[in-house]
């Protein structure tokens, strides 16, 4: 009888407890906005750091196109940019499937990565690491630079 009592008492707490929680209350409205329009088309500069070669290129990737990084596939979703009177930054939507030889392809990340934090969500791998560096419109072909 008191094992009945005690689980009853329990029950609402925790029906309680497991309910969601609401969304935080934000007051400041986001900054980020599309690339402002202009010349060219949108594109997001990435660097990629290649582990086994040591080497690192800085490549530009077309929102809504793959990119190719060495056995990558990076598709950039999308690339905002903070408005003018917020501090600098650079967002950008990014999935990355690796290609290997030999090998079923597999998705190694899919989200926002950050220019001013790329610790937070960068592409860290056991071969490769990918950040964003800045989201703009690009004229002409370029070809890669690499360092």
């Amino acid at each position: 009888m008191a094992f009945l009592a005690l689980l009853v008492w329990l029950g609402p707490a925790t029906a309680q407890q497991q309910q969601p929680l609401p969304p935080p209350r934000n007051d400041n409205p986001a900054t980020l906005r599309g690339i402002p329009d202009g010349p060219g088309r949108r594109v997001a500069e990435l660097q990629g750091l290649d582990k086994v070669t040591a080497r690192t290129q800085r490549f530009y990737a077309p929102v809504g196109q793959a990119t190719r990084f060495g056995t990558l596939d990076i598709n950039v979703g999308d690339c905002l940019v903070n408005t003018p009177d917020a501090p600098p930054e650079s967002a950008a939507y990014l999935t990355i499937v690796d290609h290997k030889p030999g090998q079923p392809e597999q998705k190694l990340f899919a989200g926002w990565m950050f220019a001013s934090t790329p610790a937070l969500s960068a592409l860290d791998d056991g071969v490769y690491d990918v950040r964003v560096l800045a989201c703009t419109m690009a004229t002409g072909s370029s070809p890669p630079s690499s360092r």
